[in-house]
């Protein structure tokens, strides 16, 4: 676009402050200032063992602070899809409550690497928000790094003295280094930074009291809106700072604030960023926005919440039981949950929100529009299984409510309402709203003592202590030149730099090479196994990891000289199973789609020796009939013996050819093309050098693991060998078994499930006559007792499922029932108790807490429903007194 071009386009921006116009108007005005426009990498981190999420807009360009690879550009400047859920940014439970703090967020940043620094990155922020944006300066301050004596860090005097062109001083602060002192982590770049902070409060409550006083002091009107950071030194493992070669600008501004003071609210929920949305949950509950405080923090936490999970799916990430997973799933069940509690939805209704939010958002981010309907699949069986899970711990509280209040208390366990969080997903917010209505409450302190012992053990699993890199060589280490396993399997190699790691009480090294023949695991394919060795000695590479840019290599002893040449060695046949594995996921996908549609996109792999695991988007179970069609067109493929064609080109080019791009991948301007024959594919992984090398391709399942994802396991090569032998030998041995030739073993198998069928139904026919014979010898030993019917009986019974058709035959028949049944089945005590409904209610009678305590008396356990209950145990010789216990209720 001409400069020209973007100064028209400003003028115009100005004078329309929808936030897609604050955005563009970031982009044009950083570009005019010489920086790159650069897309957002994925929210959804994949190749980065410190981290789920991105958090921030710089962590797309760690590798070039950590200078582990070179910057392409030396200004760069975009918006960043950001999700922050816990930690001192951001705390999941707060968000909704407040008018400023959200889940996902964009943050539009600009960088330099090595260029221009504090003098030019202080104008130009000053620039666009008071220039650009015409925001009232006299609202504006800054705050600056006091220093720290006990580090030896000095003030920050530069950037007070380039402010002061701008502010007075009495709107310059100075704040220590928890507020303006920004580190990557225990270790790393890091450096002084300076804040600019927004009064956004009336005239009348700035007369009264001065912003300057409520800076930094959690006022909700009064807020930072962007930092400019100042990378100047590396932290050492020692503590140490030393300063960099390079020095580097990174800053971060929350768009969702900025559009909040552009448009003149006070509020980022008030913005055109969320009120279309909000909107659209007013009009489904029927609460108008603004009616009460409750029902604004539900429709904030779901307006917010939507956006969180609808990009983690876009970047492929589903809710599920670990850790990413883990985290989106718990975003959308606390949205679920403020919909349920105080919107009064229990059917789901927050997948109808995503429409809206991909016309907000749509035309910024592509990839909702083009996922809008996977997107909604997702979030709605999601809905459907938590709202499930909401109904069964309601009964569950309902069993603590109850067995609480009969021992005369009104606090219940700590640990039961920990016990409903962690196993069930049951909220403690909203036990705690349901106990409110009893006039009870939770043991907090029990509750908050297990929840931190979890943590802890969590915390403790996850421990990696790992020390400074050792650097041996000063040689160049790039990426671009590194890697050479596309073409060698050994190499001669020295080692640039190792560090040692102790996790979970285990001592590794992990160690870079100049080059290496060694695959880093990524983009779903394993990491390469295999040795190094000096000539005489040979030391393991147990993996090969990839981490901020640099391929690692994890052994659990260092070479005797680490200076010295040695040589890397990948375990060739391990490599080879692998690249058929890998050329066969493309061509599946390139079947599946083929097959089953073009709505077929890849949502997740998994590539190693031992077989392949492909996830995609499909809305149905793949029919058997189809998954036969997919392996027939994978192995004609195979058959046909196509040479692999590997190019590297422009992405721009890749995209023209056909190439297939992932959503949630991150891609540069140069990329990787591979392609055999039809199956066009951006990928960076090890392949056959021809289609034939592969063998014989072998679907074993077929699965669904999420709503509108499936997934497909298959084998490839020699393992198909394994596999074939393995069936081939137990056909035989099936056959020795039934005495038959594997020619006849079909007909064979079929007689015996229609002989098998026959006798099953004259079991069923003699299990009911017995059952009801039991029944009639039951009616006749009733007694009364307190005007209830009782039975109490050990009986002779072959099965559970006779004892509950005769339970049950008896409750029909029988009035003001409470029977107990003993009985040894399959060598094992059982115990089983029903109540008539009258008495549960009447009488207060649980079956399945007289169950629980009977049951004692056999070494066992059990439950069930308040009118129905079953136990089993250890202990035969219980049996007549787990009888009595049981009986004993009905006198109390």
């Amino acid at each position: 676009m001409l400069i020209s071009d973007l100064y028209f386009r400003q003028i115009f921006i100005r004078t329309n402050m929808n936030s897609s116009a604050v955005r563009q108007n970031f982009m044009d005005f950083f570009a005019l200032k010489g920086h790159e426009i650069v897309r957002s990498a994925p929210m959804v981190i994949k190749n980065d063992p410190t981290l789920m999420f991105t958090n921030a807009g710089m962590n797309q360009f760690k590798d070039i602070f950590l200078e582990n690879s070179p910057a392409k550009f030396a200004r760069i400047a975009n918006t960043q899809k950001c999700l922050r859920v816990s930690g001192k940014h951001n705390d999941l439970e707060e968000v909704g409550h407040d008018t400023y703090h959200h889940t996902m967020f964009e943050m539009l940043g600009n960088w330099s690497f090595g260029d221009y620094f504090k003098k030019e990155a202080i104008e130009w922020a000053w620039e666009f928000l008071a220039g650009e944006l015409k925001i009232d300066p006299e609202r504006l301050y800054a705050t600056v790094f006091e220093g720290n004596k006990n580090e030896n860090i000095e003030r920050d005097k530069e950037a007070f003295e380039f402010w002061k062109n701008y502010l007075p001083e009495d709107r310059i602060l100075e704040f220590s280094k928890k507020d303006n002192f920004w580190e990557m982590g225990e270790t790393g770049p890091c450096g002084p930074c300076s804040e600019i902070h927004y009064d956004n409060r009336s005239e009348d409550e700035r007369r009264i009291t001065s912003g300057r006083s409520l800076i930094n002091k959690g006022h909700p009107q009064v807020i930072e809106i962007w930092n400019l950071v100042f990378i100047q030194f590396n932290r050492m493992a020692d503590g140490r700072l030393v300063p960099l070669p390079k020095k580097h600008v990174d800053t971060g501004m929350g768009f969702e604030r900025l559009c909040m003071i552009a448009q003149g609210k006070t509020s980022n929920y008030d913005t055109d960023i969320f009120q279309p949305v909000i909107h659209k949950i007013s009009a489904l509950s029927g609460i108008q926005y603004g009616e009460t405080a409750e029902s604004d923090v539900a429709m904030r936490v779901v307006a917010d919440h939507l956006r969180a999970v609808a990009f983690a799916i876009t970047d492929g990430q589903l809710p599920s039981n670990v850790k990413a997973g883990y985290v989106i799933r718990r975003i959308l069940r606390r949205a679920v949950r403020y919909n349920y509690s105080f919107l009064k939805h229990d059917e789901p209704v927050i997948y109808r929100l995503v429409p809206v939010l991909v016309d907000v958002m749509g035309d910024a981010f592509p990839e909702l529009k083009a996922q809008e309907q996977l997107i909604k699949k997702v979030i709605k069986e999601e809905e459907q299984s938590f709202l499930r899970t909401l109904e069964t711990g309601i009964k569950l509280l309902d069993q603590i409510i109850r067995d609480t209040l009969s021992k005369g208390n009104n606090i219940i366990p700590g640990k039961a309402a920990f016990e409903l969080y962690d196993t069930y997903g049951f909220p403690l917010d909203l036990t705690e709203l349901i106990l409110k209505e009893h006039d009870m409450e939770v043991n907090r302190n029990e509750f908050n003592s297990e929840m931190h012992q979890q943590k802890t053990r969590s915390k403790n699993a996850a421990n990696i202590d790992a020390g400074d890199w050792i650097v041996v060589s000063n040689e160049e280490e790039s990426i671009a030149k590194e890697f050479i396993g596309y073409d060698y399997l050994e190499a001669e190699i020295r080692i640039t730099r190792y560090r040692k790691v102790k996790s979970k009480g285990k001592e590794i090294y992990q160690m870079v090479f100049n080059v290496t023949p060694f695959y880093a695991e990524s983009g779903g394919q394993v990491g390469d196994k295999g040795y190094i060795t000096d000539g005489k000695d040979k030391i393991p590479v147990i993996d090969t990891i990839k981490e901020n840019n640099l391929i690692i290599h994890i052994t659990e002893e260092l070479p005797a000289n680490p200076e010295a040449a040695i040589t890397a060695v990948v375990i060739r046949n391990l490599r080879s199973d692998t690249a058929n594995n890998h050329t066969a996921t493309h061509l599946l996908h390139h079947a599946l789609r083929k097959v089953l549609g073009k709505h077929v996109e890849q949502k997740g792999s998994l590539v190693s020796p031992d077989y392949l695991r492909f996830d995609f988007s499909h809305f149905q179970k793949v029919a058997e009939e189809e998954l036969a069609e997919i392996e027939k067109a994978v192995n004609q493929k195979i058959r046909e013996d196509i040479p692999s064609d590997i190019q590297e080109m422009s992405f721009k080019e890749a995209q023209d050819l056909g190439a297939m791009a992932l959503f949630g991948e991150k891609y540069g301007d140069t990329v990787r093309v591979v392609r055999f024959g039809d199956s066009v594919e951006l990928c960076g992984g090890t392949h056959v050098s021809s289609t034939g090398k592969i063998g014989y391709f072998k679907i074993i399942s077929e699965s669904a693991i999420a709503a509108g994802v499936r997934r497909i396991e298959a084998i490839t090569g020699s393992r198909f060998d394994e596999y074939l032998s393995d069936q081939e030998h137990l056909i035989r041995r099936i056959s020795d078994l039934l005495k038959s030739s594997p020619k006849n073993l079909e007909k064979v198998v079929r007689n015996l499930v229609k002989e098998n069928s026959m006798l099953q139904k004259q079991v069923e026919l003699l299990n009911r006559e017995k059952v009801s014979q039991l029944k009639k010898d039951l009616l006749n030993k009733i007694h009364k007792k307190n005007n209830i019917n009782l039975i109490a009986e050990r009986i002779e019974i072959d099965s559970g499922d006779m004892i509950r058709d005769l339970a049950f035959q008896l409750k029909s028949q029988v009035n003001d029932l409470y029977m107990v049944i003993g009985a040894n089945i399959q060598g094992k005590p059982n115990l089983t108790v029903m109540i008539s409904d009258n008495l549960v209610k009447d009488k207060d009678l649980d079956a399945s807490k007289i169950v629980r305590d009977a049951a004692k008396e056999i070494e066992g356990g059990g439950g069930g429903q308040p009118f129905y209950a079953t136990a089993g145990g250890k202990n035969l010789k219980g049996i007549d007194k787990a009888i009595q216990k049981a009986v004993e209720w009905i006198n109390i």
